[in-house]
C-alpha cells in the first residue's frame, strides 16, 4: 500500500531572490515543485494554497508533474547534513520557543556541523555516529549530558530524513542505548549532619558580627541560612518573604509565591528556626508588610546575593572552621542544597514521606525516597544531635564557633540573660520553644 500523501512549502534564497517551491509524496514517490519567486507575486499564503490544490489533485488520482523548466532546480536525492539539517531547523522554528531554537541553533553549529556539515545523508551511519561520540569525548568540552542531548537532535533530523525515504535507516536509532554515552548523575550535595549545620550557622553569625562592628546595615547571614536549611525555602521564595507571611504566635511561615502550585504552602516551623526568626526579627526591625530579608533600601533582596554574599562566604569559614577543628569541610553548598538539606532533617527526625513533600512543596516523591534510603542509614547518635539542634537544645561546642568561649559548656550562664537554664521558663507562644541563647540574642538586639 503506497504511503499517503503529505506535503509542505520550501522556501529558500536563490540567485532570483526568494524562492517557493512544493515537496510533497505523490502516487508513492517524492515530487518537487517549483512555484516562483517572491517577485514574481508568490507569498508563503499562497504556496500554501498551492499545495492544498496539488494535494487534492493527487487524492482524485488527476494530478500529473509539470514538464521540468530548464532552469529548475533539480530533484535532490540525497542532500548533505548541512543543508537537510538547515531546512529542518527552519521548518520546526516557528513550533518551539525561542529559547529551544538557540539551543538547537548553538548545537548544529558548534558540535554537529563540525563533523557531518560535508556528509551526505546516506554516508551517516553507525560507525560515523560512533566516531562523532568518540570525537566529542576526546575534545573534553562538553559534558556527557551535553553529549546525549547533540545525539539525540541529530536522530531527530535523521528520523525525518527517514519519513522522507532519504536514508534507509536512521543509524541512531539502531541501539539507541550504545549510541550514548552513559551519565553519571552527581550526587547532590546537602548537610546531613547537625554539627555541618551547626558549624554554617556560627560562620554566618561570625560574619554578621563582624558586619555590626564595621556599622553596616544588618544583612541577618545567619536567620538567612537558617530559613534555607531549615524551612526548605527556594532561594527565589526566601526573597520575596515578608513578615506578613510569617506567623511567630503560631509557629507556621506561608510560602504564597512559588514556581509551582505545589510551592504555595505552609511550613511548620521548627524550634531553633522559630527562635532565629524572633532573633532576626528584633534586630531588623522591620514592618509588618517589609521584606524579612530586606536590602538597605528595603527592596527584596536579590537571588545571586544571597548566593554569593550569604551562602557561598558563611560555607566558605564554616569548612576552614571545620578543617581547623579536624573535621571534614562542607561540600559544595547553594541555596538548593541547603532546600535539600531541611528535607533530610526531616526525614531524619522520623516525618512520613507525604509530609516532608508537604512541607517543601514537591508532587514527585523521588526526592524524598532517595534522601530516605540515605538519611536512614544514620546511627541514632546522629538524629539524636539533629533532633537536639532542631529542638534548640544546647549541645557541645564543635570547635568551631566564633562566640563560644573555652570552657563553655552546654550549661554555661549567659552572663547578659537574667534567667538561668534552671528558672527560664517556656516561651510566650506556650510552646516551650525558648533557648536561654535565644532570650539572651533577643535582649541584646532589643539593647542596642
Amino acid at each position: 500500500m503506497p504511503r499517503p500523501a503529505t506535503g509542505q512549502v520550501v522556501e529558500k534564497e536563490g540567485r532570483r531572490g526568494r524562492v517557493y517551491a512544493l515537496r510533497f509524496r505523490a502516487y508513492g514517490t517524492r515530487q518537487y515543485v517549483t512555484l516562483g519567486t517572491a517577485d514574481e507575486g508568490w507569498t508563503r499564503a499562497k504556496a500554501h494554497d498551492e499545495l492544498a490544490f496539488i494535494m487534492g489533485q493527487v487524492r482524485r488520482g488527476v494530478w500529473q508533474p509539470p514538464a521540468p523548466e530548464p532552469d529548475g532546480p533539480p530533484v535532490r536525492r540525497d542532500p548533505t547534513f548541512h543543508e537537510f539539517a538547515s531546512e529542518w531547523l527552519e521548518a520546526i522554528g516557528p513550533e518551539l520557543r525561542p529559547a529551544t531554537v538557540l539551543d538547537y541553533r548553538w548545537q548544529l553549529t558548534h558540535h554537529l556541523l563540525p563533523f557531518f556539515a560535508r556528509h551526505a545523508l546516506s554516508q551517516i551511519t553507525v560507525a560515523e555516529v560512533d566516531r562523532y561520540r568518540a570525537a566529542k569525548v576526546r575534545e573534553g568540552r562538553l559534558s556527557v549530558t551535553s553529549i546525549n542531548k547533540t545525539i539525540t537532535r541529530l536522530g531527530q533530523v535523521l528520523d525525518v530524513a527517514e519519513e522522507r525515504e532519504l536514508v534507509a535507516r536512521n543509524p541512531v536509532r539502531v541501539n539507541p542505548r550504545r549510541r550514548k554515552l552513559r551519565a553519571v548523575t552527581p550526587a547532590r550535595p546537602y548537610l546531613d549532619r547537625a554539627e555541618q549545620i551547626a558549624a554554617l550557622l556560627e560562620a554566618a553569625d561570625g560574619l554578621d558580627a563582624e558586619a555590626a562592628r564595621d556599622d553596616r546595615v544588618p544583612v541577618g547571614r545567619r536567620a538567612i541560612i537558617a530559613t534555607l536549611a531549615l524551612a526548605g525555602l527556594r532561594v527565589g521564595e526566601l526573597c520575596a518573604l515578608r513578615w506578613r507571611d510569617v506567623d511567630l504566635a503560631t509557629g507556621r511561615l506561608k510560602v504564597g509565591q512559588a514556581k509551582t502550585d505545589a510551592g504555595v504552602r505552609t511550613v511548620d516551623l521548627l524550634p531553633v528556626l522559630h527562635g532565629e526568626l524572633r532573633a532576626w526579627k528584633a534586630a531588623s526591625g522591620g514592618p509588618a508588610d517589609g521584606f524579612v530579608f530586606p536590602t538597605a533600601g528595603g527592596q527584596a533582596r536579590d537571588r545571586h546575593n544571597v548566593r554569593e554574599r550569604v551562602v557561598k562566604r558563611a560555607a566558605a569559614r564554616a569548612s576552614e572552621r571545620l578543617v581547623e577543628a579536624g573535621r571534614a569541610p562542607l561540600p559544595r553548598l547553594t541555596p538548593h542544597a541547603l532546600r535539600r538539606t531541611f528535607a533530610s532533617v526531616l526525614v531524619a527526625l522520623g516525618a512520613d514521606p507525604p509530609y516532608v513533600m508537604g512541607q517543601i512543596g514537591h508532587t514527585d516523591p523521588a526526592l524524598t525516597l532517595r534522601l530516605y534510603a540515605q538519611v536512614m542509614r544514620q546511627g541514632d547518635e546522629e538524629r539524636k544531635a539533629l533532633q537536639a539542634l532542631v529542638e534548640g537544645a544546647e549541645w557541645a561546642p564543635l570547635g568551631t564557633s566564633e562566640r563560644t568561649n573555652a570552657g563553655e559548656g552546654a550549661g554555661a550562664a549567659d552572663p547578659g540573660n537574667e534567667e538561668t537554664p534552671a528558672d527560664a521558663g517556656a516561651s510566650p507562644d506556650g510552646r516551650g520553644w525558648a533557648r536561654t541563647s535565644d532570650l539572651s540574642r533577643v535582649r541584646r538586639a532589643l539593647s542596642r
